[in-house]
């Protein structure tokens, strides 16, 4: 009971920095955990980020480690991911997703998390 908007999204030169907010709505409690996931044209959805919603517990994909931070604002049930050093590679539709778990477990699992996004689009140029 879930759900879930992203946005900022967009155009941005290679190197550059963007930060997608994702906006939970329903009914949100703290149990939920959140992941960042990202789908290019032509390539299978991968795992980003995932950052457990009361623990603050983070874990990140090898590609972004040191590039991107998820973060979260429990107050606004808001989750955040911030890219820095932004690669032509990070083009994509970018999703948050929420889980019922305190835990990171199986954090990177597309099938483990019940609520979706409609996704935001980041477009990096070379």
């Amino acid at each position: 009971q879930v759900q879930l908007v992203e946005s900022g999204g967009g155009l941005v030169q290679a190197g550059g920095s963007l930060r997608l907010s994702c906006a939970a709505s329903g009914r949100t409690f703290s149990e939920y955990a959140m992941g960042w996931f990202r789908q290019a044209p032509g390539k299978e959805r991968e795992f980003v980020a995932a950052i457990s919603w009361s623990g603050g517990n983070t874990y990140y994909a090898d590609s972004v480690k040191g590039r991107f931070t998820i973060s979260r604002d429990n107050a606004k049930n808001t989750v955040y991911l911030r890219m820095n050093s932004l690669k032509p590679d990070d083009t994509a539709v970018y999703y948050c997703a929420a889980r019922f778990t305190t835990s990171l477990f199986a954090a990177a699992e597309p099938n483990e998390y019940h609520y979706w996004g409609q996704g935001t689009q980041v477009l990096v140029s070379s």
